[in-house]
């Protein structure tokens, strides 16, 4: 041994000897992870020798075959043998030695009498897998998990691990029946898999899954775990119809009170899949009676979702809204207008301004339901928000202004008297008075509401960019008197207005508002054809304007949600993504791209 080594041995115990167990471990650890295999190797050693440590003595063996000093690793690996017999992953690493020096039939030689010396002990049994999954010998992990079920007598005991190995194995097919069947074993394991599954799963996979689920129903029908993951993943899929029909038929077999359906109803509706939560919060009504507790919510939840399936695709016609408002009406005869109907007062009166055009009944709706005792102050402010918005329909700008300041006044550090200062605002821009507007809208760009903070943004950077000159004036007024006959839902008005803006003041800066506004309105009138021309001239024409990245936006939607084109869709919101990367939109245009493109979320 040279005087260098004897000095580094030497060296290496003096700091060890002042050393406690922990302070040697970290040092040990330290030289191994930074390839220091000599000097880590005499610290092991010795905490091996004073513990007798399984993991001591494999840091040891690794940090000595790092070394590649094969005949010490095999010295000690016989020691080791001939002491603890029944450790049969030692095997394991005379085989890793043989491998190292290119000898095969050995090394396969070795990992055979591990298998052939498997102990009837589920330690050593999960160590010996162990052992050869860390080496990436899968085919003989698995053939120590099959061999240490047969000796403890218990099919499923291994089955997650082995579920596990055929996953890293590529075998999609056994991965998912072996984690199946982990669920016999151990029921509680199920968010343990919907994780994996999320994690590594692709569209292939589930179908699989999907497959093995329906057979295992129709071989145990009692067994609720199957349907319970197979609604799940119809859930994970976006299949909410197919989920539906698990969760139905668990709650019938469990006798349940509709709570599972109900939540399933809440999902649909969030992903506006508005024909399955309606079906679902139906089957609550009219199967669960009047004395459940989900009875009264499911009926709103139901007509709630009747009003946006109608009013979010731009798809309906007076004779379906008619239809809808009598079924508002059977409901409030039903449950009659009190405090616990409130809500469904309050979505009905807005059906009533904004889509069937009775401005006096909607208004005598929330005038009403304002006096009764005990209703919510939130719900209450948003009824005097809607009804400030309902007296400005009309003409009737004092009292609009009047009800948005109350709620200002009352609510100033909430979103709802954010609301109400940016509905002001926006009287102020419809009036003419811009300067006050966009100073207003100005402070509102940092609210807590997203919605508003993004809207103010815009109209203040609008009335900053077309307010540069007194010529501009009379132009915006234009433009902001269309803006309100288009709120009032005087559209045919709103378009003579906004083409009097392009005749008058032809190549005006504000050709790309007008375009953006007649969208908006022919969106209203459920004219989308019409409205994309608008937005594509603005793209084609306005590349440079506030608005491009709107219509653009916008287009990407009515491609995705209206007319199902997913290919069109990812042309715009990949648009956005390229040249518009600064956008407001640009987040939720990326996330929308990647789905369509079929990305794992």
């Amino acid at each position: 041994m040279s005087k260098y080594i004897i000095t580094l041995l030497v060296g290496c115990f003096i700091t060890i000897g002042s050393l406690s167990a922990q302070d040697e471990y970290r040092l040990a650890q330290q030289y191994y992870r930074n390839g220091e295999y000599e000097k880590a190797k005499v610290i092991y050693e010795k905490l091996f020798n004073n513990t007798d440590n399984d993991f001591y003595f494999d840091r040891y063996m690794e940090s000595v075959m790092a070394l590649e000093d094969f005949d010490l690793y095999e010295k000690t690996l016989k020691k080791r043998i001939k002491q603890f017999p029944d450790k049969v992953q030692l095997y394991v690493k005379y085989g890793e030695l043989y491998e190292r020096q290119f000898k095969q039939a050995k090394a396969d030689e070795q990992y055979r009498i591990a298998i052939d010396r498997l102990p009837p002990n589920r330690t050593e049994i999960v160590r010996l897998a162990n052992g050869f999954t860390r080496i990436a010998k899968y085919d003989l992990a698995l053939e120590t998990y099959q061999k240490g079920s047969k000796l403890l007598k218990s099919k499923n005991m291994f089955a997650y691990e082995m579920g596990d190995l055929y996953r890293r194995n590529g075998n999609r097919e056994l991965m998912i029946e072996y984690y199946l069947n982990s669920l016999e074993e151990i029921p509680t394991r199920i968010s343990t898999l919907k994780t994996i599954f999320q994690r590594y799963f692709g569209e292939e996979d589930y179908k699989e899954l999907q497959t093995q689920l329906y057979q295992r129903i129709n071989d145990n029908p009692k067994v609720v775990l199957y349907p319970e993951l197979l609604s799940w993943m119809f859930i994970q899929r976006k299949d909410y119809k197919n989920a539906l029909r698990q969760v139905r038929a668990i709650d019938r077999r469990q006798k349940e009170n509709g709570g599972r359906v109900f939540r399933l109803a809440q999902i649909a509706s969030r992903a506006k899949d508005y024909d399955t939560a309606i079906e679902a919060y139906d089957y609550i009504v009219e199967k669960k009676g009047e004395t459940n507790t989900y009875y009264l919510e499911a009926k709103r939840e139901s007509l709630k979702n009747k009003r946006l399936r109608l009013v979010d695709g731009y798809d309906y016609n007076m004779e379906n809204l008619r239809v809808l408002e009598a079924e508002y009406e059977t409901f409030l005869d039903e449950f009659g207008r009190n405090t616990s109907t409130s809500q469904i007062i309050y979505e009905l009166a807005e059906l009533e301004a904004f889509y069937i055009n009775d401005l006096d009944k909607a208004i005598s709706l929330l005038e009403e339901m304002r006096m009764f005792a005990g209703i919510r102050r939130h719900l209450e402010a948003q009824a005097k928000l809607s009804l400030g918005d309902f007296y400005l329909m009309k003409g009737e700008i004092w009292e609009s202004t009047l009800l948005y300041s109350q709620v200002d006044k009352a609510y100033k550090d909430d979103v709802l008297g954010q609301t109400a200062r940016f509905k002001n605002a926006k009287l102020s821009y419809y009036n003419g008075d811009f300067e006050w507007a966009q100073a207003q809208f100005g402070v509102l760009k940092a609210s807590t509401s997203k919605l508003i903070a993004n809207d103010a943004l815009d109209l203040s950077v609008f009335i900053m960019d077309n307010l540069a000159l007194d010529t501009v004036a009379l132009p915006m007024q234009l433009y902001a008197k269309a803006d309100l006959l288009a709120f009032q839902n005087k559209y045919d008005r709103a378009f003579e207005v906004l083409d009097s803006v392009k005749s008058l003041y032809p190549n005006h800066s504000l050709e790309d508002d007008v375009l953006f506004t007649k969208a908006q309105i022919h969106l209203k009138l459920r004219e989308v054809d019409k409205a994309i021309v608008n937005l594509q001239d603005i793209v084609a024409k306005f590349p440079e304007s506030i608005r491009a990245d709107n219509a653009l936006f916008m287009l990407g939607d009515l491609y995705e949600n209206h007319y199902n084109d997913a290919t069109k869709a990812q042309e715009y919101y990949s648009q956005i993504i390229l040249d518009y990367s600064d956008s407001t939109f640009t987040v939720e245009a990326r996330k929308r791209f990647r789905k369509l493109r079929g990305d794992v979320q």
